[in-house]
């Protein structure tokens, strides 16, 4: 369940690679690129190992919605 909004939905996670994050700004660009996107609870990226772990809703938003947020923010989904 989402800790982090407190919505009591059931979430699914996945976990995004993603090419081209150098900085905290780029980090900062994703996280609020996937938070935009309705169905998200919470995402959290990791530049170290250059991907996105990402709660969301099933059935309000894609996973193809999700990578799209992404590349939209300027970055590439591996």
């Amino acid at each position: 369940m989402c800790e982090n909004c407190n919505c009591g939905k059931e979430l699914q996670t996945m976990t995004i690679s993603i090419e081209g994050m150098s900085c905290g700004h780029c980090k900062k660009a994703v996280e609020a690129a996937l938070k935009t996107l309705d169905g998200v609870c919470e995402a959290e990226v990791n530049l170290d190992a250059n991907s996105a772990l990402v709660a969301y809703e099933k059935g309000k938003v894609t996973e193809e919605k999700i990578k799209d947020a992404v590349v939209s923010a300027g970055y590439e989904v591996k």
